[in-house]
């Protein structure tokens, strides 16, 4: 089906398809939703968006929900995953459209889900892809300038955000919004229903450093060993939305604890060496400032590849700003070209970068490697832009499968390695 459908959109001359675009999306949505019989009457559905923290916060939801007993389906940037049967997104997008959302949630009611968790972004939004999935809650974790080339402006980019919010349509559909961003009153007056907000006080007394995130809800103390600032205010996000359905702060402070790891978003990577490695996907200047004061203390040692081709260009200086700022040493490398020049992409950068060491290696392998073996005891190794995307981007359509965390795994599994025989060599005694 969906071959046929490009096939026929090549057909359509550029200027009457743009025209056409709002109307055939809404359209292929709709007849979606008819095929799979409009599964998402049969959830309870949770949508959360923003421009940071979207996915962690469907994590930490999932995992609550799972931790309270119920059956469970998630759809966001990392993976689809229904009774915790999870299928890898590869899609580059973390809403997929055509009819890919309405089959998922249809697969999940088949499966004997009762709550999804699905994450929604303005891309998304844009072209009707949240359309017919009806929310019981709707999330608003924060907003920040980003897809601004895609929407237009920055006000295109929040409307397309706002527009989710009639999504709420269900009688008791609750708006769940972070008081502490700027934006909240805008989605505050999109929705006639009730509204609550969280921010940091409702964790406090909290503790956030090295070992990671202790925060106290509704009197019962969690933690979690994920970093930041940024991961106090998703599990608070979690909390709050599910506590609005009903489940309990013993089985919230379950599911918390029980997301170890998340993969691409602050993941550490250890193989016993005496440094962090840490694969992130940070691709907003407040996401990478938030990264990297999450290990303010250690000497970071950045692997920076910024924004993909022909897409928010004006990040690039405001990226390597933010890492010269706080980075011991930086290598600019490859990340999503596309059609542009990679060398163009970092030549950009450069220019923002006038005080810190810096060094270019276009293969991000090589890259990722390079600050590897730089890495001496109680370092960061940061590499962010990625995290969990599965290809890197070239020209003309061309994909290279990648993973940044296999890259690390293999490239400290072989350094791990050559230490040892090193430390074998060395132990020998001397010829006579």
């Amino acid at each position: 089906m969906d071959t046929l459908l490009r096939a026929i959109e090549k057909l359509i001359p550029k200027k009457l398809y743009r025209a056409g675009q709002p109307i055939y999306h809404w359209l292929l949505s709709f007849t979606g939703a008819i095929i799979y019989r409009f599964p998402a009457r049969k959830l309870t559905i949770i949508g959360v968006t923003g421009t940071k923290g979207k996915t962690s916060t469907t994590e930490y939801i999932a995992s609550i929900l799972e931790a309270a007993g119920y059956d469970t389906a998630v759809s966001n940037t990392i993976h689809f995953k229904i009774n915790g049967d999870a299928v890898p997104n590869k899609y580059k997008m973390s809403m997929p459209g055509r009819f890919f959302m309405q089959h998922f949630l249809y697969k999940a009611v088949k499966a004997g889900c009762t709550h999804a968790v699905v994450e929604i972004t303005s891309e998304g939004a844009k072209f009707y892809r949240h359309k017919w999935i009806w929310l019981d809650a709707f999330v608003f974790t924060n907003l920040h300038p980003e897809h601004i080339e895609s929407h237009g402006s920055f006000e295109n980019y929040k409307n397309a955000k706002l527009s989710i919010v009639p999504n709420l349509l269900r009688k008791d559909g609750i708006l769940l919004v972070n008081a502490n961003d700027e934006h909240a009153k805008d989605f505050r007056r999109a929705h006639n229903g009730k509204t609550i907000s969280f921010s940091e006080k409702d964790g406090a007394p909290h503790v956030v450093n090295s070992s990671g995130v202790m925060m106290t809800y509704k009197g019962v103390r969690m933690q979690s060993p994920l970093r930041g600032t940024f991961n106090l205010y998703n599990m608070l996000a979690a909390a709050t939305a599910t506590s609005t359905i009903g489940v309990d702060a013993q089985k919230i402070k379950e599911g918390i604890e029980n997301v170890r790891e998340i993969s691409g978003r602050e993941q550490r990577i250890d193989h016993g060496q005496p440094f962090d490695v840490v694969v992130d996907y940070a691709h907003t200047p407040d996401s990478l400032e938030a990264l990297y004061d999450a290990y303010k203390n250690e000497r970071k040692i950045c692997v920076l590849g910024n924004t993909g081709g022909g897409r928010d260009t004006w990040k690039r200086p405001e990226m390597a700003k933010i890492a010269d700022e706080h980075c011991s040493h930086i290598i600019l490398t490859n990340e999503d070209p596309y059609d542009e020049d990679p060398e163009k992409i970092i030549d950009e950068m450069k220019e923002a970068i006038t005080k810190k060491p810096y060094e270019v290696i276009l293969d991000r392998r090589e890259a990722i490697t390079r600050a590897c073996e730089m890495a001496e005891l109680g370092d960061a190794v940061l590499i962010t832009g990625k995290g969990t995307d599965p290809y890197i981007m070239g020209p003309n359509g061309t994909k290279t499968p990648w993973s940044d965390a296999e890259v690390v795994h293999s490239v400290l599994k072989h350094l791990a390695i050559t230490k040892h025989t090193r430390t074998q060599t060395d132990d020998q005694p001397a010829e006579q």
